[in-house]
This record gives structure tokens, C-alpha cells and sequence, in this order.
């Protein structure tokens, strides 16, 4: 597990945790944010107006209404990302990383505005009647390159066919895997139940739910979606009204860290602030998915005779998604002060390093060396060799860093009985043993880190049940959605008959991940996320003209039936 981890780290270090690609992404933002003059908040009473089905005609054609479609997408996103994503950034890059995830949903609104028009207008029919759709139609058919000579060069073909094979692939590394993961370590967490009987449980009732198509999926998120976000909004509004002194410093932290960086505090040994911006724009893709072309895919589905105004409901996924419930669990975890402090907990394997020397995090030069060395810009010798363990300590161990924090009262354990023998480290890894595990006290991360500042209000214990039950509702809900994605992409490349095989692959992989290790699919979530993204963007900078007259055409169309009403102009 450690060299897959290492092994997909390397690769997302080169796509998604690159620098060139938060640039290439933000930047396609902004462009389109200034190039059709600030959609985001001139349009935004439209969406709301369209949402509610003042647009529609009775000809449109579709499987779905612009709110199911709405539903569909924000189950998509609102997932793992609000509750997992938002702690494992702030744990990453400090409260300045939370700043760079709203400001990706700022600009990512005008990036899911045009990808869902442009994907909308190419959509097509599918073999069984329904609607298929997404980035990899309108790469087919606007993208190849006609020479002088009338000859045509299929560019546009291979990139919907790499875009729809990287959704397939996203489809297990965003909707699949990180979902079921965090819910099985919430859940067992909170109520101790085993993660097999988790997956176990949840992947009979997914398979039930994907078997019946868009429409049984669509009818199920668009109940699910509204509860859960209500539930989680009114406990996360508890725990802030419960740590209301700590509220405004919190969200001075969150613009002042922005150009400081963010200082050691707790457990926390300090964040760069090139480090909270990458993460903090990695996440908030993850969470929004603006600009990765995946909500693209359900919106085809919905009924409207022209594509704009589905782009128009389609903006207010990022709003919803990351503006409101991101920025609610971000000040969740920053005014309770959990994400500084060292909890108990269950070391995981590839968080885990252990260091030849000795460091003390009390000392301000041991601090910059262990800040500069999990940034990447410093080496620090590693550990290699056998430490004795007698009845669960370790005499005279070395520094070891979990979750980037040094971990303290460290126990080791032999199926759950305190170990006595020799634990083996090879370059700072732990050498698995069958049945071992480590424990104690450092920072956390992911979803255990939300349930635990869940806990610091009027609620109590009880706190963390709230997390644990809307974690199960967000994250099952985005598994649905993103079986819908995967099917479409299959249908696209290999036609109807490949869907159930693939629905019974995903059941199975969605089964697996509830007993796989929290980072590797985080890893791979990351991976993934960047192979859809990068030739989505190039698609809609490519079509930016086009992207243009559409949106002429229908203010034109708008003015006609509404004259004098909501008239926001070009």
C-alpha cells in the first residue's frame, strides 16, 4: 500500500498538485468570468427563477426537471468533500486553504455555467431512449481539426474518448472509493460498527438504486439532497453559536493567513502560504467540481429547449456546494480549535513516518526544520531498522510524525492486546505485520476531524452523530450520482451493452474501499479529478466564441418572453 501511495503521489504531484494546474484551472475562471462580464452575480436571480421552471416550454425534450437535475449534480458534489475535503485542507494548509476553496467556487461558478451550456446543446439520444451527455459529446463533434485540403484530423474524437475514459476512472476515485471510506471510518467511529457490514449494507442499496436508471436516481437525490442539507446546516450552526467568541478570529485568520502563511500553533506545525493555496484550491475542486465536467453529464439530462438556461441552474451548484456548506464546515473546525489539537486515534499506516532523530516541537528551530520537511523543501534523515516494544511502549523511540504532527503516548497493539516485540521500519515506513496497530495522540484529518468538532457544542457526544449520519446521506448520494456519470461515459465508448457490467464493477469496488486505507484513495481521488479537468477546460477555451453567442441568443429569446422584466442585458 505504501508504494501505491507513493507511486500515485508522484503522478499527482506532475497533474493535480501542481501548480500549473491550479493556475490552468482558476485561470479558466477568470477568464470566463471577465470575458462574458461576471455572470456569477449578475445571473444569479435568473437561476433561481429558472430553477422553478419559469422557462420551461411544454416541447422541451428530457429525462428529468431543472430541480431534479440541480439535485442530481449538487449530490454529485456535495459529498465527502463538505465534510472529509473542508478538515483535510484546513489540516494541509491552515484556515488560509478554506480562503482558496471559496474563491475557487467564485470563479468555478462561471466555469460550470459554460461547460454545462456547451455540454447541453451537443447532447444526444441514447440506443434505450434516454439522454446522454456531457464534455465528451462536444469534444466529438466541435474539436476535430479540418485542414485546408478538407481533410479532418479527429483530435476532437480522442479527446471524448480519453475525457469519458477519465470519468470512468473518476467515477471510482471522486464518487466511489472516498465515499464509502469515509463513511465506513465515521461510522465505525462513532457506533463501532465493522466496516465490512458497512459495505456490505450500503452496496446492496446502491445497487438497488443505480439498477433503475436517471429517473429513479433523480427521484431519490431530490429528496435526499435537501434533507441532509438542512440537518447538517442547523448542527454546524450549533457548534459555531456554542464557540461564538471564537468566530470573528476565525474568519480573520481565514483572509489574514492568506498573505502570512500560517504560524505553528497546537499541534499544528505551521502551513506556507503556497501550500494552502494549493490545497485550498485542490479541495475546493473536489468539492465543487467546476471545471472537472462531471455535473455536465446529469444536467443533459433535464428537460430545456435551449442550453443556456440549464447553465444558468447548473451556476448555483458552487454557491450552495462550497460557499455555503463548505465555509459552514470550515468555521465548524476553526472556531471549535479542534484542527490544532492531538486527539486519540488509530495511526494510519501511510500518515505515519518515523524520523532518526529526535525533534521537539517546543523548540522554534525543530519546528521550522519539521515545517520545511513536510512542505518538501527539506530532507530529514528516516528511520530504518528494528524498535522493541514491550507490553505496548516503545523505550526510547525516535520522533515519529502522524498526520503531520509529532504523536505523542504512542501504544502499539497485537490484535488488540498490547504488543511485546519487534516492530520493523524501513525509510520511515512502518514493514506491516498482520494484526498490528498503533495508536495515540496527534492531529487528525478527513471526516474523524469534522465528528470530533461536532462534539464541542450543547450536543456533546451526541454531536458526532450528526457528522456521522450526514456523512452517510451526502456521501451515499454522490455514489448515485456518479454511477449515473460513470454509465453515460461507458455508453459513450462501448454502447449500451457494457452499462451492467460496469454498474456490477462499481458495486463491487464501492464494497472493497469501505475496508482500503483512508490516503491511498484520497491519492487516487486526486489522480483522477485531473485527468477529467484538464481536457474539459481545453474543450470550453476552445469553444469560448460560441460560448458567447449562445448566451446572445438567449437574452434575445429571454427579452421576448419577458419584456421589461429581469432584463440584466450582455
Amino acid at each position: 500500500m505504501n508504494e501505491i501511495n507513493q507511486f500515485l503521489t508522484i503522478i499527482d504531484g506532475f497533474i493535480g498538485g501542481s501548480q500549473w494546474f491550479v493556475f490552468l484551472l482558476l485561470g479558466t475562471g477568470l477568464f470566463f468570468t471577465i470575458y462574458l462580464k461576471f455572470p456569477q452575480f449578475r445571473y444569479l436571480r435568473h437561476s433561481l427563477f429558472i430553477v422553478r421552471g419559469k422557462f420551461d416550454q411544454k416541447s422541451d425534450e428530457g429525462d428529468t426537471s431543472h430541480f431534479q437535475a440541480l439535485t442530481t449534480a449538487l449530490s454529485g458534489t456535495v459529498g465527502t468533500g463538505n465534510i472529509a475535503g473542508v478538515a483535510l485542507a484546513i489540516h494541509l494548509g491552515g484556515p488560509a486553504a478554506l480562503f482558496w476553496m471559496l474563491v475557487t467556487a467564485a470563479v468555478g461558478m462561471t466555469t460550470k455555467f459554460v461547460e454545462v451550456t456547451l455540454s447541453h446543446k451537443y447532447r444526444e439520444k441514447a440506443a434505450d431512449g434516454t439522454i446522454a451527455g456531457g464534455p465528451m459529446y462536444f469534444m466529438s463533434k466541435r474539436l476535430n481539426i479540418r485542414l485546408k485540403n478538407n481533410k479532418t484530423i479527429k483530435t476532437g474524437k480522442v479527446m471524448g474518448a480519453l475525457f469519458a475514459a477519465a470519468t470512468i476512472l473518476s467515477s471510482f476515485g471522486t464518487g466511489n472509493l472516498p465515499q464509502i471510506n469515509s463513511i465506513s471510518n465515521s461510522l465505525f467511529e462513532t457506533f463501532g460498527i465493522n466496516h465490512i457490514l458497512t459495505g456490505a449494507v450500503l452496496s446492496g442499496l446502491l445497487a438497488l438504486v443505480i439498477l433503475g436508471g436517471i429517473r429513479r436516481i433523480a427521484k431519490v437525490t431530490s429528496r435526499l439532497v435537501p434533507i441532509m442539507a438542512v440537518f447538517y446546516f442547523l448542527g454546524g450552526i450549533l457548534v459555531i453559536a456554542y464557540n461564538i467568541e471564537n468566530l470573528i478570529p476565525s474568519i480573520l485568520a481565514v483572509v489574514g493567513d492568506v498573505f502570512t502563511g500560517t504560524a505553528a500553533t497546537g499541534g499544528f506545525l505551521g502551513g506556507s502560504i503556497a501550500f494552502a493555496f494549493n490545497r485550498g484550491v485542490n479541495r475546493g475542486l473536489f468539492s465543487n467540481e467546476a471545471g472537472q465536467g462531471s455535473a455536465p453529464i446529469a444536467h443533459a439530462s433535464a428537460r430545456a429547449h435551449e442550453p443556456v438556461s440549464e447553465g444558468l441552474v447548473a451556476l448555483l451548484e458552487p454557491f450552495i456546494d462550497t460557499i455555503i456548506i463548505c465555509f459552514l464546515t470550515g468555521l465548524i473546525l476553526l472556531s471549535s480549535g479542534v484542527w490544532t489539537e492531538k486527539l486519540p486515534n488509530k495511526f494510519q499506516e501511510t500518515d505515519l513516518i518515523v524520523l532518526k532523530d529526535t525533534y521537539s516541537e517546543t523548540m522554534e528551530h525543530d519546528r521550522k526544520l519539521l515545517n520545511q520537511f513536510l512542505a518538501g523543501k527539506k530532507t530529514l534523515p528516516l528511520f530504518s531498522g528494528n524498535l522493541t516494544v514491550s507490553e505496548g511502549l516503545i523505550p526510547n523511540q525516535p520522533t515519529m510524525i502522524h498526520a503531520r504532527s509529532i504523536a505523542e503516548e504512542i501504544r502499539v497493539w497485537s490484535n488488540n492486546q498490547p504488543y511485546t516485540g519487534i516492530i520493523e521500519f524501513n525509510s520511515g515506513k512502518l514493514i506491516s505485520q498482520q494484526g498490528l496497530s498503533i495508536t495515540g495522540n496527534s492531529l487528525m484529518h478527513s471526516a474523524p476531524l469534522t465528528a470530533v468538532a461536532f462534539t464541542r457544542s450543547w450536543l456533546g457526544n451526541f454531536g458526532q452523530y450528526i457528522v456521522a449520519i450526514g456523512l452517510l446521506l451526502f456521501a451515499f448520494s454522490t455514489t448515485i450520482s456518479w454511477s449515473y456519470y460513470g454509465d453515460r461515459a461507458v455508453n459513450y465508448l462501448f454502447g449500451i451493452k457494457g452499462i451492467v457490467y460496469y454498474r456490477i464493477i462499481f458495486v463491487i469496488g464501492y464494497f472493497l474501499a469501505s475496508f482500503t486505507d483512508t490516503t491511498i484513495v484520497w491519492t487516487l481521488s486526486g489522480v483522477t479529478i485531473a485527468l477529467m479537468t484538464i481536457p474539459n477546460l481545453i474543450g470550453i477555451l476552445t469553444l469560448h466564441k460560441e460560448m458567447k453567442t449562445e448566451l446572445q441568443n438567449f437574452w434575445e429569446e429571454w427579452h421576448e418572453h419577458f419584456p421589461g422584466k429581469n432584463k440584466p442585458g450582455i
